[in-house]
């Protein structure tokens, strides 16, 4: 699917605010997060009566490569909580402050089995799976945990749209490409229950906040 820079920016931002809004009405105090994207109403009857469920936006199956020559699917985070963004290795501007925040993520949940990083690059014809595991070498980090991916650059670009992030080609933006600094924090039945700005320290720091309670409800499922 391609979709123009201003197109894509535009749905995303129209989707995200929606999403943003509802996330900043739950009350803080609560111990749930909200299940962003869209919703609706499904009915089934059981027993001769009819029950209405409600069905949300979730992540598809996806398959990627890491930087390991590795597939990455959908099975890979099954049962899991996961951090995903959107970057390139050569980005000048906003990538380096990303992947900095993304490290404490990294520090802190690196010894969690149930946590999982996935970083897909928007730029897959320079950044190969050779260039990925430089890249993640350089970064002292485990490939079993964070999974720095490539593929099909139509498909990543459409799994963006997924996640409410804005990525494009765009010959006019530093290193060539305009794309989000989102981070999206995705439960262990790929509904999408936060985003958080990647740049920002204070906004890391939520999304630490909620892995925890994310990870308090994958305890409970699996008790």
């Amino acid at each position: 699917m391609n979709y123009s820079l201003k197109q894509s920016l535009l749905a995303v931002s129209v989707i995200l605010t929606a999403a943003f809004t509802y996330s900043c009405q739950s009350n803080p105090s609560e111990k749930t997060l909200p299940i962003l994207g869209s919703r609706e109403p499904v009915e089934r009857v059981v027993n001769g009566e009819t029950i209405v469920d409600t069905v949300y936006h979730q992540i598809p199956d996806f398959a990627f490569v890491d930087q390991d020559s590795q597939q990455v699917t959908q099975e890979t985070v099954a049962g899991k909580i996961y951090v995903t963004d959107f970057f390139f290795t050569t980005c000048p501007s906003i990538c380096p402050k990303m992947k900095s925040q993304m490290l404490r993520v990294y520090e802190k949940y690196k010894d969690n089995p149930n946590v999982v990083l996935l970083s897909h690059t928007i730029d897959p014809a320079h950044d190969t799976v050779a260039v990925l595991k430089d890249y993640a070498e350089r970064m002292n980090v485990t490939s079993g945990k964070w999974h720095f991916l490539t593929g099909d650059r139509d498909k990543i670009y459409d799994m963006a749209l997924q996640y409410f992030v804005g990525v494009q080609e765009d010959a006019q933006a530093e290193g060539g490409f305009a794309h989000s600094g989102d981070f999206m924090l995705i439960d262990q039945n790929r509904h999408i229950r936060g985003h958080y700005h990647g740049t920002e320290a204070a906004d890391v720091d939520r999304l630490m906040q909620d892995m925890d309670i994310l990870l308090k409800e994958v305890q409970h499922e699996k008790k």
